[in-house]
């Protein structure tokens, strides 16, 4: 299963913007999953905010973890081509650059993994290869590429999305993995019980996350930063009614 069926983003608005709304909707997905289909494969979900009702919809779906993926990796494509771009190079050339946490503006940018043409990109930030602050301004344009679509387009990206979710559901039904990160059910000490980006494999018995956090310091205080920012959503969506308190999700689905 594939799903769009949310709210789009219009001008103006952040992916956060669509929270009530939007979990609503993934709550009655989730159910429907339960009801209709509770033998599918695989899930993706790409209505924003994706974290969360990527969530919501794990929850109500009764699905183990590893079936339910959200669209992450266009913030990492994203990064890529920004890069490229800047360097003058293919955009197979730019290896390892990725973003992990929320799919929204409080994203983590890592660049310590990354290289450029074989040289790590760590060794050409703050250079006059890459100075400090273009480097901060590639960061900021792949953060907001969403939002700058919506503004020049008057809707948000559908062509990108729809090509991705189709290489997920292809790796999920046995093709080749699909290895740019995803957005995945996360339970490790210190950040757990959400639905955010990680270093993934997606292949035929579903997405699989590197438990292992590798990235600077400055790099994990940022990935710590977007989990908070998403325990700050999904704790509003507990308020509101849309799913139960952590404590009695097992209750709902066993899975988790």
């Amino acid at each position: 299963i594939v799903s769009s069926g949310g709210a789009p983003r219009k001008d103006g608005m952040t992916r956060e913007d669509l929270l009530k709304g939007n979990a609503e909707i993934a709550a009655q997905l989730g159910k429907d999953i339960k009801t209709y289909c509770p033998n599918v494969r695989h899930v993706v979900i790409i209505f924003n905010p994706a974290d969360i009702t990527g969530l919501v919809t794990l929850l109500h779906s009764g699905l183990r973890p590893e079936q339910v993926t959200t669209l992450a990796a266009l913030d990492s494509t994203r990064l890529q081509s920004e890069l490229a771009k800047h360097f003058g190079v293919a955009q197979s050339e730019v290896v390892g650059a990725r973003t992990y946490g929320g799919h929204g503006e409080a994203m983590a940018v890592f660049s310590s993994g990354a290289t450029i043409a074989g040289k790590p990109l760590s060794e050409l930030i703050g250079t006059d290869k890459l100075p400090e602050a273009t480097w901060e301004e590639i960061k900021t344009r792949v953060t907001k590429g969403g939002a700058n679509i919506i503004k020049l387009r008057g809707r948000s990206s559908f062509q990108s999305p729809a090509y991705v979710s189709i290489e997920m559901i292809r790796a999920a039904m046995g093709g080749a993995p699909f290895r740019w990160p995803a957005g995945c059910y996360v339970n490790l000490p210190g950040m757990d019980h959400v639905v955010m980006g990680m270093e993934t494999v997606l292949d035929k018995d579903g997405v699989h996350y590197s438990h292992e956090l590798k990235g600077t310091e400055a790099e994990i205080a940022a990935l710590k930063k977007s989990y908070e920012h998403l325990v700050v959503m999904r704790d509003e969506v507990i308020s509101l009614g849309v799913i139960p308190p952590v404590a009695e999700w097992s209750k709902v689905n066993p899975n988790l």
